[in-house]
């Protein structure tokens, strides 16, 4: 599954603050801050994570869906679902 560039762009900021994020919770726990606020910014790392994986899920299916003519066959209904449980 490919998706176009416009909807790229999103995602790779999204991931990018991510990875950014994680650094600073490498740190954190390096410098041995308080759990609660390490956590914190744990899950924001996993949420930045999450709503970039289905940004790529929810362009790949609007990609799949309208392009009837592409070299690859179309996703199925089994494949797609087990995308969005792999994000759950």
């Amino acid at each position: 599954m490919q998706v176009d560039e416009e909807a790229m762009a999103p995602v790779l900021n999204r991931l990018r603050r991510a990875q950014g994020q994680l650094a600073g919770v490498i740190a954190m726990v390096e410098a041995g801050r308080d759990c609660k606020d390490v956590v914190t910014q744990l899950a924001a790392v996993s949420r930045a994570l999450d709503r970039a994986g289905f940004k790529i899920v929810a362009s790949g299916m609007r990609q799949c869906l309208s392009d009837a003519s592409a070299d690859t066959p179309p996703m199925t209904e089994a494949e797609l679902e087990k995308l969005f449980l792999a994000l759950a």
